[in-house]
């Protein structure tokens, strides 16, 4: 009788046992899954950054090659002024010529 109870309590503790390493494997499969997760989350932000950084510089080089026609076009030692009619240059007069010497 004595031994068939000892082996209820060694199947119970089993079944325990059984359940217990069952309920570990579980939360670490769901922990794996987890990482698994947030590493594809973490690739897909890199991918996003990448692709903005990709956009900002395009956007650069176009304002760079716009910036470099209006460059072409200035006059030496002038500026450009966007809220002017013209380009400035302080060696030409408002009729767009050389400064006059009124002394000859």
């Amino acid at each position: 009788m004595q031994a068939i109870k000892d082996k209820f309590n060694d199947m119970s503790a089993m079944r325990k046992a059984k359940a217990e390493a069952k309920e570990e494997e579980k939360a670490e499969k769901e922990l794996a899954k987890t990482r698994v997760e947030v590493a594809r989350e973490v690739r897909l932000a890199r991918e996003a950054e990448a692709a903005m950084d990709l956009h900002v510089n395009k956007a650069a080089e176009k304002i760079a090659n716009e910036e470099e026609k209006y460059v072409h076009d200035q006059p030496a030692g002038g500026t450009l002024d966007p809220y002017a009619s013209s380009f400035t240059n302080p060696n030409l007069n408002n009729a767009g010529t050389g400064p006059t010497n009124n002394l000859l």
